[in-house]
């Protein structure tokens, strides 16, 4: 264990146990800060020879280890460390990201909760050079309830989704089982009972939610959705696009593997699991797509492109 985090630890210890006068529980104590009641008996012979610098021996924190290794922790002499350490600036910027992620995602019901706690951590911001704001496409707070409470009381409900691939919108009945949060967007993993498998939902599209009387099946654990979800699908290609500078923004707003600077313009690599959704970014990019490679994947959109010129004339 590295020393810096059992002295952190140590600082917390001193005001836990000192707020507890008439002694606390070993096995209590080591719960409370999720360690093992040897790592805490080592954490107490460290608080022996504790104390402020230039001190005598008499100064030393005080700390009976035999009622300790007996399951009781009396600690005395260490008035100066009464009170917790506040938070680093950066140990709050962690917590308060945190916290505005889970007021994106949780529903109504939380919202006091956090509000307050972010509140009481907007002392600690004040070292930072500016104010810290989390956004997140999540959808409406009416949905993410509704949604919050399925997955707590495992319901299933119907949604409403407007899916971007395929420009349409569906009703699928799904089981509501994980909300999370991925490159500023919220997802809703769920079990499509339509389709008998994992499905994953963007919350932005997620128009409106519906309870069904129907409870959720024991499904197992939930997949993994991390940043290479997409890799391990096996029948996802990899396609090359060279766009100018008026189509280099979808960067910013798809999964890239690699990017290059030719003298055509910026290639960029990426895997498609759906011919559909490809053909949607190229119709939406048109003439900012210099090349496409290989050339047959463009297939698809331009027989769409050819179709929509047709009604025009």
């Amino acid at each position: 264990m590295a020393s810096s985090e059992q002295v952190n630890r140590l600082l917390a210890l001193v005001p836990y146990l000192q707020a507890r006068p008439d002694g606390a529980g070993l096995a209590e104590t080591a719960a409370a800060f999720g360690i093992s009641e040897k790592q805490l008996l080592a954490d107490l012979d460290v608080l022996w020879y504790c104390g402020l610098p230039g001190g005598l021996p008499g100064d030393l924190i005080e700390v009976d280890l035999e009622g300790a290794r007996g399951g009781w922790i009396w600690l005395s002499n260490a008035e100066y460390l009464s009170r917790p350490l506040r938070f680093a600036p950066d140990e709050a910027l962690s917590l308060v990201v945190a916290l505005q992620l889970v007021r994106e995602l949780a529903g109504p019901a939380l919202a006091a909760a956090v509000d307050g706690a972010l509140g009481k951590l907007s002392g600690a911001q004040t070292a930072l050079p500016a104010p810290v704001v989390v956004s997140v496409a999540s959808g409406s707070a009416e949905v993410r309830q509704l949604l919050s409470d399925a997955i707590e009381s495992r319901t299933a409900v119907e949604l409403t989704y407007d899916g971007q691939t395929r420009a349409e919108t569906t009703m699928p009945r799904v089981e509501p089982k994980r909300l999370s949060v991925r490159d500023g967007y919220g997802y809703l993993d769920a079990w499509s009972l339509d389709r008998e498998g994992w499905r994953v939902y963007r919350m932005d599209r997620i128009a409106a939610a519906r309870t069904l009387d129907q409870p959720a099946g024991d499904r197992g654990e939930v997949p993994a959705f991390s940043a290479g979800w997409l890799d391990r699908l096996p029948d996802a290609a990899e396609v090359t696009l060279v766009l100018d500078a008026s189509a280099r923004w979808i960067t910013e707003y798809i999964p890239v593997r690699a990017s290059l600077p030719t003298p055509e313009g910026l290639a960029v690599t990426v895997r498609v699991s759906d011919p559909a959704w490809l053909r949607a970014q190229l119709l939406r990019l048109g003439s900012g797509v210099v090349a496409v490679d290989p050339p047959e994947a463009a297939d698809s959109a331009r027989h769409a492109a050819r179709e929509a010129l047709a009604l025009y004339t």
